[in-house]
């Protein structure tokens, strides 16, 4: 069974960075796109970014430039590095992963192509 732990979620002032983790665990094969994704109150879930087996990352459009997908395969960690956070990026934040390979890794990939999810770890901005 995959099982995916997020952390690093936290308040912090407009103008600041976080670095979000996800520890997966649990898999014997391939999982060949890891993503973040978010939910703000009373919103939907968005995709964030991906990262495929390779390193091919992908970005929303509102991320582009300010938040890096990466990964350590050593130590099974997916990490979000946000910079320059705005109220806006306040939501629940959850990492996601899934071992098909034929559905393309990319931000909108859809969340029902995502067979394993974390709990989310809450990131508050404040203005």
């Amino acid at each position: 069974q995959v099982q995916l732990l997020e952390s690093g979620g936290e308040s912090v002032q407009a103008g600041g960075s976080l670095t979000l983790s996800c520890e997966v665990s649990g898999y014997t094969y391939s999982l060949y796109c890891m993503g973040w994704f978010r939910q703000a109150p009373g919103e939907e879930r968005e995709g964030v970014a991906t990262i495929d087996t390779v390193g091919t990352a992908s970005y929303a459009d509102p991320f582009k430039g300010r938040f890096t997908i990466s990964k350590d395969n050593a130590k099974n960690t997916l990490q979000l590095q946000m910079n320059s956070l705005e109220p806006e990026a306040t939501a629940m934040y959850y990492c996601a992963v899934d071992p098909r390979y034929l559905i393309p890794c990319r931000y909108d990939r859809a969340r029902d192509d995502f067979r394993y999810w974390g709990q989310g770890t809450q990131v508050t901005v404040s203005s």
